[in-house]
């Protein structure tokens, strides 16, 4: 701590050494919502930190000919035209702290639940250069969920980008949950990005975490859905660099973004407000750009860390052809669909085989899961087409070939039924699948 505030002083010197620690003043000119115009800062850089009326902190989100525009992070209390509008010189960052492992925080640093700041914070910059292409190597070690139908017909490697995507209220979130609980012991440190989420929800998934022992590794970083817009939208941002501090140092990071249908929906409100073109659907035109610079963090690094992410999407009627999903679907390494229909018939998780993938495969699994995999696979898929057609038809007609494979279609489909809090060890997921389809050579 003595290193960084020393660091800072002796930056703070130069500064004025070199005649830098004079700062602009501008005045608002106009307030709407939580994004103010603000006449006479001809010198501020984009996303730079400001301070209005000595009180409030925003930051640069449009610079024009002859104003700026504010959105606000934090608004202590309201703000009227011709408050003062102050320069910093510093990009906003978010603040973190190494004692934050274990709690539910924001990015200002602050635990949510007890309502106070930590001790020893750092400043965190929201977003850094993409990780080159020589720092990345490759994305082969199996990642294990616990769940029998991922780890078996769709795998997730370290340093993968798996979507998770389907309409509310189908187990998208429990999925990430017991992803989460599933890394005990196995040297992982997880983060769980809350965007825009109701504090009974927040509440809700530290509860169930520490109950299951899983808050000693997991970081919870939230943004509330009272909290401004603008602090949701930089929320997954901060939550990624945090991960990228620690891959750096060699540790291996799950990130879980829940979720980015409700960031895209935020940015595209921000982008509105400040008065940026909109395009398809509303959205601004660098939608895919704002989600793409985030995913890409996630990677298999040279030095042996790793980030794993698990963005979450949701969707509406079933629908994963919108905008924002196809957008998020092109960047990913994968997705994993859930099926409102499965999810109703009882069938839990509720994974649509048939639309979900893993653009990674067998390249992140060990050779005999590897097989086993794909005869499941092929046998389950052709038995979930066969009992589309045939539900209807008369069991005693059928060959008995057909029989046979109806059978063992459901004896399968059993195996993979598999409820929440229930983790499966890849030797216990081999035992109960070759149990159907016999040892594979």
């Amino acid at each position: 701590m003595s290193e960084f505030v020393e660091n800072l002083v002796n930056a703070k010197l130069r500064n004025m050494k070199a005649m830098r620690n004079i700062y602009e003043v501008g005045y608002v000119s106009k307030v709407q919502d939580y994004i103010i115009e603000v006449d006479g800062l001809e010198k501020v850089g984009f996303y730079e930190r400001v301070v209005i009326a000595n009180h409030s902190m925003g930051y640069i989100t449009a610079i024009e000919r002859n104003k700026v525009k504010v959105a606000l992070l934090q608004r202590a209390s309201e703000i009227y035209v011709g408050d003062e509008v102050v320069t910093t010189g510093f990009d906003f960052c978010a603040m973190y702290s190494r004692s934050e492992i274990g709690h539910v925080v924001d990015i200002f640093g602050e635990d949510r639940l007890l309502g106070e700041k930590f001790a020893e914070l750092h400043p965190c910059d929201i977003e850094t250069p993409p990780i080159p292409i020589m720092d990345r190597g490759i994305v082969k070690r199996p990642f294990y969920t616990g769940i029998a139908g991922i780890d078996l017909i769709y795998p997730i490697g370290y340093g993968q980008r798996q979507l998770i995507i389907g309409d509310k209220k189908t187990g998208k979130t429990q999925i990430a949950i017991d992803t989460i609980v599933n890394q005990k012991d196995r040297n992982v440190i997880c983060i769980y990005v809350a965007i825009n989420k109701t504090k009974k929800n927040i509440r809700e998934l530290y509860d169930s975490l520490m109950k299951k022992g899983a808050m000693e590794y997991t970081l919870i970083l939230a943004a509330f859905n009272d909290d401004e817009p603008p602090v949701s939208y930089f929320t997954p941002y901060a939550g990624l660099s945090i991960a990228e501090l620690y891959m750096k140092e060699g540790h291996d990071v799950l990130v879980v973004l829940d979720d980015l249908k409700s960031h895209a929906d935020i940015h595209r409100e921000i982008s509105l407000l400040a008065g940026k073109t909109p395009g398809r659907d509303a959205y601004p035109p660098d939608i895919f750009y704002t989600h793409s610079r985030m995913l890409e963090k996630g990677c298999q690094h040279a030095n042996g860390g790793s980030i794993t992410i698990l963005p979450i999407v949701e969707t509406k009627g079933g629908d994963i052809t919108d905008y924002i999903s196809t957008n998020i679907i092109s960047i990913t390494d994968g997705q994993l669909v859930l099926s409102r229909k499965n999810f109703e018939k009882g069938i839990k998780p509720a994974i649509d085989y048939g639309l979900s993938v893993s653009r990674l495969g067998g390249a992140v699994q060990d050779l005999h899961m590897k097989r086993l995999g794909a005869t499941v696979r092929r046998k389950f898929l052709s038995y979930l087409e066969m009992k589309e057609v045939y539900q209807l038809a008369n069991v005693d007609e059928m060959s008995l070939e057909m029989r046979e494979s109806l059978e063992e279609g459901e004896k399968l489909q059993e195996r993979f039924l598999q409820y929440k809090f229930s983790p499966r060890t890849p030797a216990e997921i081999q035992r109960d699948f070759e149990e159907v389809v016999g040892e594979v050579e």
